[in-house]
C-alpha cells in the first residue's frame, strides 16, 4: 500500500510517499530555518505563508521522485494535530484538496504518534508494546505504546517543553538559530561538570516533567555572571546544561521503564537527536540490558516519511477522514479524530 503524506505542524514543509508503514520511497522536505533564523525562532505568519508557497512543490517533487502518478497510490494522510494551527491548516486543506480531487481516501495522523513511527522505518524489526520518550520543541512525554495505533501517556510536562527550553538557553547564551542544535554542538567542546542546576521537581505524578525553573536557574546565571563583568564559557556552559537536562530527562524516562516493565526503551522527536541524550540512555540501558531505538538524525526532525509511516497502521485501523475534519493545536495522542 502506497500513501502520499503531508506534514506542516510547524516549520518545514515536507511530503513524502510510504509503501506498507515501512519502506520510504521519496522524502522531501523544505525548510525554513533561513526564514526564521533572523527572529530567533518560529514566527506563525511567516511559517504559514512559507506553507503556502512551498506545498505544491514539495508534493510535486515528492510524487515525481518515486517516479509515479496519483493513479498509483493508495492513499493521502496528512499531520492534523497538534502545531500550530496556521500551518496545520494549509497542509490539511491542501490535503483534503487532493483527497477529493483523487478519490484517494484521507488518512489523519496525530503529530507526536508519526514521530514514534520514525523508528518503525529505521527499525523494520520494531514492533509494540514498548516505552516512548517523545521529545521536541513543542513536547516532553513519557508514552506506552500499546498497539500501532493505542496510546497511554505516563508522564508529560507541567510547563515547557525541553526543546523549547534549549532553544531559549540558547539564544540568551548567543547562538544562532535554531538554539538547541547549536547549543549541542558547541557543548561537545565543553566540560560538562563546570556548571551546576538544579534538580526539578512536580507535585503531579513522578514520571511528569517540569523545565520552566531549570530554564529561569540557567538564564540567571548568565545574566549574573554578565553583571559582574564575567566572561561565561558558552561550550562549559553548553555542556553542563545538557548534560544535567538530559539526565533528568533519562533518569525519569528509566524509572518508568522499570516501573512499568519495560525492557525495549525507543526515543523520539527533534530533541531524540542531542548527543548528551543518546549517549546517557545508551549507556544506562546496556547496564540494564535495555534494547534501546534512536532514530536516525534525519527522522528525528519534522518529516513526511513518519506520517506515511503511522497512516498505514491508521489505515488498517479504518480510521479514515471526512472533509469536516478540523486541524487541532492540541490534541491528546490517545484520542482518534
Amino acid at each position: 500500500m502506497r500513501i502520499l503524506a503531508i506534514e506542516t505542524s510547524c516549520d518545514e514543509t515536507a511530503a513524502s510517499v510510504v509503501e506498507n508503514g515501512r519502506r520510504v520511497l521519496s522524502c522531501v522536505v523544505a525548510s525554513q530555518i533561513k526564514q526564521h533564523s533572523e527572529y530567533g525562532g518560529v514566527v506563525p505568519e511567516i511559517s504559514s505563508r512559507m506553507h503556502v508557497e512551498n506545498i505544491v512543490s514539495v508534493v510535486k517533487k515528492a510524487i515525481d521522485c518515486c517516479e509515479m502518478t496519483f493513479d498509483s497510490l493508495d492513499a493521502i494522510s496528512v499531520t492534523y494535530g497538534p502545531g500550530l494551527i496556521g500551518s496545520l491548516l494549509v497542509g490539511l486543506g491542501f490535503a483534503k484538496g487532493l483527497s477529493f480531487a483523487t478519490g484517494l481516501p484521507l488518512i489523519p495522523v496525530h503529530h507526536l504518534r508519526s514521530h514514534v513511527a520514525a523508528n518503525y522505518i529505521a527499525y523494520p524489526e520494531l514492533t509494540p508494546p514498548f516505552i516512548c520518550l517523545v521529545v521536541s520543541g513543542g513536547h516532553s512525554s513519557i508514552i506506552q505504546v500499546l498497539d500501532y495505533t493505542s496510546f497511554n501517556v505516563i508522564g508529560k510536562t507541567c510547563d515547557d517543553a525541553v526543546g523549547e527550553t534549549f532553544d531559549k538557553v540558547a539564544r540568551v547564551l548567543g547562538l544562532p538559530y535554531p538554539g538547541g542544535v547549536n547549543l549541542d554542538k558547541i557543548s561537545k567542546t565543553g566540560d560538562k561538570l563546570k556548571f551546576t542546576f538544579p534538580k526539578p521537581k512536580t507535585s503531579t505524578s513522578e514520571h511528569d516533567f517540569s523545565f520552566s525553573g531549570l530554564k529561569t536557574s540557567a538564564i540567571n546565571k548568565i545574566n549574573t555572571e554578565k553583571q559582574k563583568g564575567n566572561k561565561i564559557s558558552v561550550p562549559d556552559f553548553a555542556a553542563s546544561f545538557c548534560y544535567s537536562t538530559t539526565d533528568y530527562i533519562s533518569e525519569k524516562f528509566l524509572k518508568a521503564a522499570k516501573k512499568f516493565g519495560y525492557s525495549k526503551l525507543v526515543i523520539a522527536g527533534g530533541v531524540s537527536a542531542n548527543s548528551h541524550l543518546r549517549e546517557k540512555l545508551k549507556m544506562e540501558c546496556k547496564k540494564k540490558s535495555y534494547k534501546l531505538y534512536t532514530p536516525p538524525i534525519d527522522l528525528c526532525t519534522d518529516n513526511a516519511a513518519m506520517v506515511g509511516s503511522q497512516a498505514y497502521y491508521e489505515f488498517l485501523r479504518k480510521n479514515i477522514a471526512n472533509f469536516d475534519l478540523n486541524a487541532h493545536a492540541n490534541i491528546d495522542i490517545a484520542n482518534l479524530v
